[in-house]
């Protein structure tokens, strides 16, 4: 990972220095509070159907801004930014196989581009540990294990595929609280999709996640499961479009306002 060595104060800074590729980590645990975002970039033959598939799947792709083909600036609010280079990390595919996953995707970017922010759960762990609500990671990542499940997403057109899921365990005291919290934040997938035995997800061992280091259990701990901005990944490669273009799970996009602010207003 390539940092500064500082800790950025604000998502423009952070934007900044992630252009400059000097920052490439992940943004879980960074500028607690500031809206995050999973990026979904599809050619526009694809777009409608991307965003039904949004539509009807809202907690784990709960759209917050769609780009005009073509243009890869996002306007949100007061945030103004290039999808190109203000993400640290990326994936590429190509006809549905990965091919590349870079700091920078200028090379990638194509006329017909259309480019989706969707929330991140990574948005509520602020509110989350103000509250007093321990969010647990491993020391090797700071970012919460993460999984795919046996649970069907709703198809639209082209895409379909399973619900992943992101997971935090939370002392059993305050699962009510941490439920409560994070269910006033839809922009970050909301409440939690199941509470307790990882089985009735299809989860057969929680110390193997799909994605991310395995959780960190403390006893008296319960699993907790919030939809995942990853799903999407599962989904796409499958119609093997001539090219699409995700966020690298933990790497998110920082947009500049809180999440209780929220944007000024809903704009491509």
């Amino acid at each position: 990972m390539t940092t500064t060595g500082t800790v950025p104060a604000t998502p423009a800074e952070l934007r900044r220095l992630v252009a400059a590729g000097r920052w490439t980590g992940p943004t879980a645990g960074l500028l607690d509070g500031y809206q995050q975002a999973n990026l979904v970039v599809v050619p526009q033959d694809l777009a409608y159907d991307f965003l039904l598939y949004c539509t009807r799947n809202p907690k784990p792709c709960p759209v917050l801004a769609v780009t005009e083909p073509g243009d890869p600036t996002v306007r949100l609010g007061a945030t103004t930014a290039d999808l190109r280079t203000d993400l640290p990390r990326y994936r590429v595919w190509h006809h549905g196989e990965q091919v590349a996953e870079p700091t920078d995707i200028t090379a990638y970017w194509r006329e017909d581009a259309v480019g989706f922010l969707l929330g991140c759960s990574h948005t509520f762990e602020g509110p989350l540990r103000a509250a007093g609500v321990p969010v647990r990671y491993a020391e090797e990542s700071a970012a919460p294990p993460v999984y795919v499940t046996n649970v069907p997403t709703r198809p639209a057109g082209r895409l379909s595929g399973p619900l992943v899921v992101s997971a935090r365990s939370i002392p059993a005291r305050l699962v009510p609280r941490a439920v409560e919290i994070t269910s006033r934040y839809p922009a970050g997938h909301g409440a939690p999709v199941h509470i307790g035995d990882p089985a009735a997800l299809g989860i057969a061992d929680l110390g193997r996640p799909d994605f991310g280091p395995p959780p960190v259990v403390e006893p008296g701990d319960v699993p907790v499961f919030w939809a995942c901005g990853v799903t999407p990944q599962l989904a796409l490669p499958a119609v093997r479009a001539a090219y699409t273009i995700t966020h690298h799970p933990g790497h998110m996009f920082v947009f500049d306002h809180t999440v209780d602010e929220g944007p000024a207003g809903l704009t491509g």
